[in-house]
Protein backbone atom coordinates (compact mmCIF):
# COMPACT_ATOMS: atom_id res chain seq x y z
CA UNK A 1 0.00 0.00 0.00
CA UNK A 2 2.77 2.64 0.68
CA UNK A 3 4.66 2.09 -2.70
CA UNK A 4 1.10 2.51 -4.14
CA UNK A 5 0.83 5.92 -2.62
CA UNK A 6 2.87 8.18 -4.39
CA UNK A 7 1.33 7.46 -7.94
CA UNK A 8 -2.39 7.88 -6.65
CA UNK A 9 -1.76 10.99 -4.59
CA UNK A 10 0.09 12.07 -8.44
CA UNK A 11 -3.55 10.71 -10.47
CA UNK A 12 -5.56 12.77 -7.59
CA UNK A 13 -3.62 15.85 -8.92
CA UNK A 14 -1.53 18.48 -7.26
CA UNK A 15 -0.63 19.12 -3.95
CA UNK A 16 2.26 20.95 -1.59
CA UNK A 17 4.57 17.88 -0.53
CA UNK A 18 6.31 18.20 3.00
CA UNK A 19 9.39 15.36 4.43
CA UNK A 20 9.25 16.40 8.10
CA UNK A 21 10.63 14.84 11.01
CA UNK A 22 9.75 15.16 14.63
CA UNK A 23 9.95 12.95 17.63
CA UNK A 24 8.04 9.67 17.38
CA UNK A 25 6.65 10.23 20.43
CA UNK A 26 4.81 13.22 19.14
CA UNK A 27 3.90 11.94 15.70
CA UNK A 28 -0.02 11.62 16.70
CA UNK A 29 -0.14 14.99 17.80
CA UNK A 30 1.56 16.68 15.35
CA UNK A 31 -0.35 15.06 12.98
CA UNK A 32 -3.54 16.23 14.65
CA UNK A 33 -2.18 19.77 15.39
CA UNK A 34 -0.98 20.34 12.02
CA UNK A 35 -3.97 19.25 10.19
CA UNK A 36 -6.23 21.29 12.34
CA UNK A 37 -3.69 24.40 11.86
CA UNK A 38 -4.10 24.07 7.96
CA UNK A 39 -8.06 23.18 8.49
CA UNK A 40 -8.95 26.66 9.58
CA UNK A 41 -6.94 28.19 6.53
CA UNK A 42 -8.06 26.24 4.36
CA UNK A 43 -11.44 24.53 4.76
CA UNK A 44 -11.77 21.11 3.94
CA UNK A 45 -7.88 20.63 2.74
CA UNK A 46 -6.70 17.30 2.44
CA UNK A 47 -3.59 15.60 4.13
CA UNK A 48 -2.57 12.42 2.78
CA UNK A 49 0.23 11.71 5.84
CA UNK A 50 2.63 8.37 5.46
CA UNK A 51 6.40 7.50 5.82
CA UNK A 52 8.86 6.26 7.74
CA UNK A 53 6.82 6.74 11.09
CA UNK A 54 9.44 3.96 12.94
CA UNK A 55 11.70 6.73 13.06
CA UNK A 56 9.78 9.63 13.14
CA UNK A 57 9.82 11.18 9.40
CA UNK A 58 6.79 12.03 7.39
CA UNK A 59 5.64 12.86 3.96
CA UNK A 60 3.33 15.18 5.05
CA UNK A 61 0.82 15.93 1.94
CA UNK A 62 -1.72 18.10 1.25
CA UNK A 63 -3.92 18.73 -1.09
CA UNK A 64 -6.67 20.92 -2.04
CA UNK A 65 -10.37 20.58 -0.52
CA UNK A 66 -12.49 18.83 -3.14
CA UNK A 67 -13.91 21.92 -5.54
CA UNK A 68 -10.61 24.01 -5.17
CA UNK A 69 -8.96 24.80 -8.04
CA UNK A 70 -5.24 23.45 -7.85
CA UNK A 71 -3.67 25.84 -9.26
CA UNK A 72 -5.11 28.28 -6.80
CA UNK A 73 -4.27 26.13 -3.95
CA UNK A 74 -0.42 25.76 -5.53
CA UNK A 75 -0.29 29.51 -5.18
CA UNK A 76 -0.92 29.34 -1.53
CA UNK A 77 2.18 27.18 -0.95
CA UNK A 78 3.81 29.42 1.15
CA UNK A 79 1.40 29.37 3.21
CA UNK A 80 0.53 25.96 3.49
CA UNK A 81 4.21 25.39 4.04
CA UNK A 82 4.97 28.06 6.74
CA UNK A 83 2.29 26.03 8.55
CA UNK A 84 3.40 22.64 8.67
CA UNK A 85 6.84 24.20 9.13
CA UNK A 86 6.06 25.72 12.12
CA UNK A 87 4.16 22.92 13.66
CA UNK A 88 6.58 20.90 12.80
CA UNK A 89 9.43 23.51 14.57
CA UNK A 90 7.08 23.64 17.75
CA UNK A 91 7.18 19.58 18.31
CA UNK A 92 11.00 19.83 17.90
CA UNK A 93 10.99 18.34 14.96
CA UNK A 94 12.70 19.28 11.17
CA UNK A 95 11.55 20.58 7.75
CA UNK A 96 13.70 18.32 6.32
CA UNK A 97 13.88 14.76 6.79
CA UNK A 98 14.88 11.96 5.07
CA UNK A 99 15.50 13.77 1.39
CA UNK A 100 18.02 15.92 2.87
CA UNK A 101 17.82 19.69 2.41
CA UNK A 102 18.39 21.27 -1.12
CA UNK A 103 17.42 24.38 -2.75
CA UNK A 104 13.92 24.60 -2.22
CA UNK A 105 14.14 24.87 1.43
CA UNK A 106 17.45 26.82 1.10
CA UNK A 107 16.00 30.12 2.71
CA UNK A 108 12.81 28.43 4.53
CA UNK A 109 15.55 27.27 6.77
CA UNK A 110 17.00 30.13 7.58
CA UNK A 111 13.53 30.63 9.50
CA UNK A 112 14.08 27.39 11.75
CA UNK A 113 17.77 27.42 12.47
CA UNK A 114 20.53 29.61 14.14
CA UNK A 115 23.35 30.94 12.82
CA UNK A 116 25.64 28.37 14.45
CA UNK A 117 23.26 25.63 13.27
CA UNK A 118 23.48 26.86 9.80
CA UNK A 119 27.44 26.72 9.91
CA UNK A 120 27.50 23.28 11.51
CA UNK A 121 25.31 21.86 8.78
CA UNK A 122 28.24 23.30 6.15
CA UNK A 123 30.78 22.27 8.32
CA UNK A 124 29.59 19.11 8.32
CA UNK A 125 29.24 18.73 4.00
CA UNK A 126 32.21 20.26 3.95
CA UNK A 127 34.15 17.47 5.88
CA UNK A 128 32.36 14.65 3.69
CA UNK A 129 32.12 16.59 0.81
CA UNK A 130 35.55 18.31 0.37
CA UNK A 131 35.17 19.01 -3.47
CA UNK A 132 31.31 19.92 -3.19
CA UNK A 133 30.72 17.43 -6.06
CA UNK A 134 27.71 15.00 -4.40
CA UNK A 135 25.13 16.59 -5.12
CA UNK A 136 26.23 20.47 -5.71
CA UNK A 137 24.29 23.08 -4.89
CA UNK A 138 22.32 21.43 -1.95
CA UNK A 139 22.86 22.99 1.62
CA UNK A 140 22.85 19.11 3.16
Amino acid sequence: MRENLTEAQALDGKQVKHDVSVPISHIAEFVEVAHAALERKFPGVRVVNFGHVGDGNLHFNVAPPLGMDEDAFMQRMRDVNRIVHDVTDRFGGSISADHGLGAYKREEILRYKSPLEMDLMRAIKRAIDPLGIMNPGKVL
